[in-house]
């Protein structure tokens, strides 16, 4: 197997063509077809799409109704199905084809030397600057036939998927532009009878705003349909009597464009990406409303056609990976989507607070605060509560618990940010309880012997927990948890009374990388005065450290666990999408392998910003497979309640993530166990 081939990892190229289109010269059109067609075969591309009556030109009115222009089309329509013999890609053509008693706007498919099967347009328009009935039957109501092309009996209908044999999930569907704005397009139909990359073939003259309202469509309908959109319209050539053509082209999947070329351009032109059909697959499985929508319109989407054939795409070769990864799934890099995330997540927090503490009775907040980011983050998010309940900020209790590690650095930092924000601070140190605790156990520490285990840490850690919940008994309060997602599914905390308990925790839909945004947004933005600010500022720049090993050298969590970064990256997509550790570690090395590839979230530290290499991915890959699937599930099924903040989802067993606490990491780790990763890293990749 070769790990760096896309179509080993569930993905196909598709592309969405445009060009010069000749008016009534099918066979110079023809020869242009072929020509982006060829290019795209040496670029691994599975699926080309060109725009509508391409082999003829859109704009030709009633030289549809001309046999010589009709005869040349059928001659241009050969040339292209000889030129496809050699050629990997599905050519989708447009061409205007005689049928019975009429003539249709067709999709024509065709692969390696063969019609595959012809889709007519559904609906053409008839208004405003459009007159198609003029000349073009509607195939709305064909269903289940077949044309005769060049003395051959082939499918024909809006019931035809094509289905490629040896690369699962890749369905074909192809549809013609007005079939896209009708409240109920022939595409909805077929991707609920299985149809994954939706292919629209557009004519499509551009007024001013149009290609917005086509942007929105074919992102609507990706969405909708949980599917790829491959939307190609007619540009250059056509005529401009009355209209002009812009030829836009883009590439829709899930609500997501993943590629689109300049309008307006000279010749041939595409857009290509690379399809995840994995992610449509594990999107319909997850989201039963949407197999519930194809039984409900069975009587429509039983009877579809299956056209097979094999693509024979090339697995051995790298042809790299043309979408975008972000290298943090839960931190968008563009800054107004990353400003927006980070309102809303903000905001879920300080509402979800808000709430429950009105419905409980308006207790007061109790809060241990290390000077770290965790802590940071829920103290503001506190404070904002309270500020939007009407109440002083003095009723959060905040509590600095120094223990034999904590470093003078966060304690003042704690002690700052708490006077700046008003709330009710005091110190509680926990060592002295803490050395007569580890004495009492007959621990090597209390006999003077450098031994710090986990038993020494967790006694920190539990003694911690145990007095803030003592002192919100006492102080008619409710313990705020601090812990985030990350932590949670890596079972970085301790259980029962240590970190992971609390009464309410609104950190434990957050992923460590999005908190220290977050603290970036509430800074920027100004939801504090300036001193509040400065204090976070110097807050983020602080080390990642539980803080409960005595030394010279501060204890890092990243150094024993891994990068947050990449177990984020790993966690988001086993969460949201179910993905295997082989195409996460693709996906990763991507997303992650220069530093100067892609884009960081604004305001990224320059000195933070690293790259992985396989070897290491692969490393922390395992590491994630073993604390995730096999060891963390039991703190996880007795965590506190909390907000759901990211579309990656939650961990709450009441919410996304409901797994057994005594499950194994066996399949995950023979699924990364199928590559030769060593083999891999030295191709020199």
């Amino acid at each position: 197997m070769n790990f760096w081939s896309i179509y080993q990892h569930g993905f196909a190229r598709v592309a969405a063509c445009t060009g010069h289109t000749v008016i009534a010269d099918p066979g110079a059109n023809a020869e242009a077809v072929l020509r982006q067609a060829r290019r795209c075969a040496e670029e691994g591309v599975a699926v080309a799409v060109f725009p509508e009556m391409v082999l003829s030109g859109y704009s030709i009115e009633d030289l549809l109704l001309q046999d010589p222009l009709l005869d040349a089309v059928e001659a241009a329509l050969r040339e292209v199905v000889a030129g496809s013999a050699d050629l990997l890609p599905v050519l989708v053509v447009g061409a205007p084809l005689r049928h019975r008693n009429r003539v249709y706007n067709c999709a024509v498919v065709v692969h390696r030397g063969r019609i595959l099967g012809v889709a007519p347009k559904s609906y053409p328009p008839n208004y405003r600057e459009f007159y198609e009935r003029r000349q073009i039957a509607a195939g709305d109501d064909e269903r289940g036939g077949t044309i005769r092309i060049d003395g051959a009996d082939v499918p024909f209908g809006v019931d035809l998927l094509f289905t490629a044999e040896d690369v699962p999930g890749l369905v074909l569907h192809a549809e013609i532009c007005e079939d896209m704005w009708v409240p109920v397009p022939p595409s909805a139909e077929a991707a609920l009878a299985g149809a994954t990359v939706l292919a629209n073939l557009s004519g499509s003259p551009i007024t001013v705003g149009r290609a917005e309202d086509r942007k929105l469509l074919c992102r609507s309908a990706s969405s909708r349909c949980l599917a790829a959109y491959v939307y190609a319209a007619a540009g250059l050539g056509e005529s401009t009597t009355d209209l002009s053509w812009d030829g836009q082209t883009m590439i829709y999947e899930n609500g997501v464009l993943l590629a689109e070329s300049e309008r307006f351009p000279l010749g041939d032109q595409f857009a290509a990406a690379d399809v995840d059909l994995d992610l449509l697959r594990q999107e319909r499985q997850r989201m039963g409303s949407f197999d519930d929508n194809r039984r409900t319109h069975a009587a429509r989407t039983a009877d579809f056609r299956t056209v097979s054939f094999r693509l024979d795409p090339p697995v051995g070769a790298d042809l790299g990976l043309r979408r975008r990864v972000e290298r943090f799934p839960f931190v968008p890099a563009d800054p107004d989507r990353l400003a927006l995330d980070c309102y809303e997540a903000y905001n879920i927090q300080v509402e979800g607070l808000q709430q429950r503490l009105a419905a409980i009775g308006g207790p007061k907040v109790v809060i241990g605060v290390s000077g770290g980011l965790d802590s940071t983050h829920a103290l503001i998010v506190a404070a904002r509560a309270m500020d939007r309940a009407g109440r002083p900020r003095s009723d959060i209790l905040a509590f600095t618990l120094p223990g034999f590690a904590t470093s003078d650095h966060t304690r003042d930092n704690a002690h700052r940010l708490m006077r700046a924000l008003g709330v009710t601070a005091a110190e509680l140190d926990i060592t002295p309880t803490a050395r007569l605790m580890l004495q009492e156990m007959g621990h090597p520490f209390a006999a003077g012997e450098p031994v710090y285990d986990v038993t020494f840490e967790n006694v920190q850690a539990g003694l911690r927990t145990d007095y803030l919940f003592r002192l919100a008994n006492q102080r008619g309060g409710i313990v705020l948890g601090t812990g985030d997602l990350s932590e949670l599914a890596l079972g970085w905390s301790t259980y029962g009374v240590g970190d992971q308990m609390s009464h309410y925790n609104v950190n434990s839909g957050v992923p460590k990388t999005l908190i220290q945004h977050l603290i970036r947004w509430v800074i920027s933005s100004g939801q504090f005065d300036e001193e509040t600010g400065s204090i976070l500022a110097a807050i983020l720049d602080t080390e990642i450290s539980p803080e409960l090993v005595p030394g010279e050298e501060m204890q890092s969590t990243e150094s024993k666990i891994g990068p947050y970064a990449l177990h984020d990256f790993t966690l988001f997509h086993v969460l949201r999408y179910g993905f295997r550790p082989s195409k996460i570690a693709f996906l990763a090395w991507h997303a992650w392998h220069d530093t100067a590839s892609g884009a960081f979230p604004p305001g990224f530290p320059e000195a933070k910003r690293v790259a992985y290499d396989l070897t290491e991915i692969v490393r922390w890959l395992e590491v994630f497979c073993r604390r995730f699937f096999a060891f963390a599930q039991f703190k996880r099924s007795a965590m506190p309640n909390g907000p759901k903040v990211s579309a990656g989802g939650s961990l709450s067993p009441r919410g996304d993530w409901r797994a057994p606490s005594d499950g194994n990491a066996r399949v995950w780790l023979a699924d990364l166990a199928r590559f030769d990763f060593e083999k891999a890293a030295a191709e020199g990749h």
